[in-house]
């Protein structure tokens, strides 16, 4: 399975982990501070809950930390990634209204992870312009540049499983 997309001239972020609403933090496993590129990212008990749509060993979280993992491509999805996204960000959003510390992360903390925690604004109530919108404010303008999870958020995660499972015409 293929889980990355080749990233051509897309910077590395230059934070580990970037805020987007309280309690609800995107990043990734890799980030750059200007000076030394490709540092690696490692979370320790920072977070509550880390969601990790990427991931390597040895970069945590520490043990005891609830650690949910689904690895999904960077790249158009089926029905059922489709489905587990929805399930992850329900997950989130339970978290932070119950004050709990989530972070949401994939390679580079741009696309998975800003599926997942798009999603999660959505089910916090935000709609899904300015949900978008806030992710790349507060993370970086490289965020959600995979134009498939664009169009997933704003078609609606519902919507766009059902199409994502109809099979191709003959």
């Amino acid at each position: 399975m293929r889980t990355r997309r080749r990233e051509g001239d897309v910077p590395e972020p230059r934070t580990r982990w970037d805020e987007i609403t309280t309690g609800l933090w995107m990043g990734g496993h890799v980030w750059s501070d200007g000076v030394l590129a490709h540092q690696d990212v490692v979370v320790g008990r920072e977070f509550d809950l880390v969601i990790s749509l990427w991931t390597r060993s040895g970069h945590g979280p520490a043990g005891g930390v609830e650690h949910r993992v689904a690895p999904i491509p960077d790249d158009w999805l089926t029905a059922g990634e489709i489905d587990t996204v929805r399930r992850l960000a329900v997950l989130a959003a339970d978290a932070v209204r119950d004050g709990r510390r989530v972070l949401a992360r994939c390679y580079s903390g741009y696309n998975r992870s800003g599926l997942v925690v798009a999603q999660t604004l959505i089910e916090l109530g935000h709609d899904s312009g300015s949900a978008i919108d806030r992710v790349r404010l507060r993370r970086s303008p490289w965020a959600l540049h995979n134009p498939a999870f664009e169009q997933y958020l704003l078609t609606g995660l519902d919507v766009a499983s059902l199409l994502s499972g109809l099979d191709p015409p003959p």
